[in-house]
């Protein structure tokens, strides 16, 4: 638990000092660099310079931390605000342990020109550097501009309370500029960057913030060469996993109910939830183990894949790859949306990063196929011949190029034109091709799925799949990567 003692829970803007302190364990907190004792203040701690860096402990574990401070020349960036979140971020990649920093800036500090711009080219230098190597989390609690933006999207998770902003450049500018007049959160509050993909997570307040930020560092390693934390197993929700699954194949449900039934407690870390609702990306719990989830949502677009999803997807993909977080990918989607409007904006290019992404993991990951997989969405969701470690797969589970009805439209479009009922004739074709080519038996038969498995089955067969992995994946080097923004 947070020192909620020093915490009010009345306030929802804590200061600086209580926003580290409701991070971190009570009597964990040592600050490093940045903090002044202030006469005026007695026994308190202000920040030095709009800044204070420390490290503390969050469950047992260290980790590094600053949080800026607004009241001091509005939390701008200088030379030696710069200097001691460097030094923070440091002491991070030294001591291999994740960092959270509680941001809020007017940018960089004018009445230091350029010396603060480059301050801003440390920190950024410093967040590459950290990359793939330790969990970075940035919080950002009021409005921040330039490069008070630029530095959390550089790091692996960014979380927003619901009175900040983060943009480029602000209103004022925007107006003089642009003619725009705009304010701070129609500009960028986190209505606008939840549904973006800049802001993975949201919270009420900023105390809020911190046991969110908590709770997201449960679920992480110390540095990318360790395994995550293990926990006693729990049962999920009751409940058999395919009664949220509709029998009729075009029928939306709610893909996170089959989660709820085959996770520890049913209870999961949805990260960007808003954005790209279409594909679900989660963190959970499978007999203890920290887990990644990728699942189709049919409750939105009937679980298409389009350019967002396939982006959102493959950044989630890398960051569990990065931290050593094995993978659960549940497959329900009818194929890559189609039309002109997709194709604008580069599907083909997004697509191709979830593939990259899949491709290029060396954790362990599983793949089950609930109802449909079709086109080059069954290949870019974890298939088998992209690495997967074993694929799974319902008994009513159809899996090929495309559906029954459209693919004899094209084989047997002449057959079904000059039939004396073109409706019953398709319809009767499309039977016959749903046996013959979309069954899980005949995807099994081919080898793209490796068993067909009861759903009620479900949570045990993982279960089994990833104890097994677990132990090759600990002998397992992987290569030195960055989780590159995308």
């Amino acid at each position: 638990m947070s020192n909620l003692a020093l915490v009010p829970r009345t306030e929802e803007k804590l200061t600086p000092l209580e926003r580290l302190q409701a991070l971190c364990d009570p009597g964990s907190l040592q600050t490093l660099r940045g903090a002044v004792r202030s006469s005026r203040m007695g026994d308190k701690t202000a920040p030095g310079d709009g800044v204070i860096g420390a490290t503390g402990r969050v469950d047992g574990r260290p980790i590094a931390c600053y949080a800026q401070d607004p009241s001091y020349m509005g939390g701008s960036l200088g030379e030696v605000h710069a200097e001691t979140i460097c030094r923070v971020l440091r002491t991070a990649g030294r001591a291999r342990m994740p960092v959270v920093g509680f941001i809020e800036s007017a940018g960089a500090r004018l009445q230091e020109g350029v010396a603060a711009l480059a301050g801003y080219g440390r920190i950024f230098n410093q967040n590459v550097a950290l990359s793939g190597q330790v969990p970075q989390i940035s919080v950002i609690c009021g409005a921040s501009a330039g490069g008070g933006s630029y530095s959390p999207a550089l790091t692996d998770f960014v979380v927003m309370t619901e009175r900040a902003s983060m943009f480029l450049t602000g209103p004022g500018v925007v107006k003089e500029v642009m003619g725009e007049d705009v304010d701070a959160q129609t500009l960028g509050g986190p209505k606008v960057h939840d549904r973006n993909g800049v802001c993975q997570l949201t919270a009420d307040g900023d105390l809020d913030a911190a046991w969110l930020v908590r709770d997201l560092l449960d679920y992480l390693p110390q540095h990318a060469t360790e395994v995550p934390r293990r926990w006693p197993s729990m049962d999920p929700f009751e409940g058999a996993s395919d009664k949220p699954v509709p029998a009729e194949k075009r029928r939306v449900y709610d893909v996170r109910a089959v989660v709820r039934t085959l996770v520890d407690g049913g209870r999961l870390l949805e990260i960007s939830p808003r954005w790209a609702r279409n594909m679900l990306t989660a963190f959970a719990r499978l007999d203890g183990r920290a887990v990644g989830i990728v699942a189709n949502q049919p409750r939105y677009l009937g679980g298409v894949l389009d350019a967002d999803a396939a982006t959102k997807a493959a950044r989630f993909v890398r960051t569990c790859d990065l931290y050593g977080i094995p993978l659960i990918v549940l497959v329900d989607t009818p194929g890559f949306l189609p039309g002109s409007g997709q194709e604008k904006i580069g599907v083909i290019r997004h697509g191709a990063k979830l593939v990259h992404a899949f491709a290029a993991a060396t954790v362990p990951r599983v793949t089950v196929v609930l109802r449909k997989a079709f086109g080059g969405a069954f290949i870019a969701m974890n298939s088998r011949e992209l690495g997967a470690d074993l694929v799974l797969a319902w008994p009513q589970a159809q899996l090929g190029v495309m559906g029954a009805k459209q693919a004899v439209d094209l084989v047997h479009r002449s057959a079904i034109k000059a039939a004396d009922d073109p409706g019953e004739a398709r319809n009767g074709l499309a039977e016959e091709y749903e046996r013959d080519w979309l069954s899980s038996e005949t995807a099994a038969r081919e080898g793209v799925v490796d068993e067909i498995i009861a759903p009620a089955s479900t949570r045990r067969r993982l279960c089994d799949a990833f104890g097994m992995l677990a132990e090759a994946s600990a002998e397992r080097e992987r290569p030195v990567m960055r989780n590159i923004p995308l």
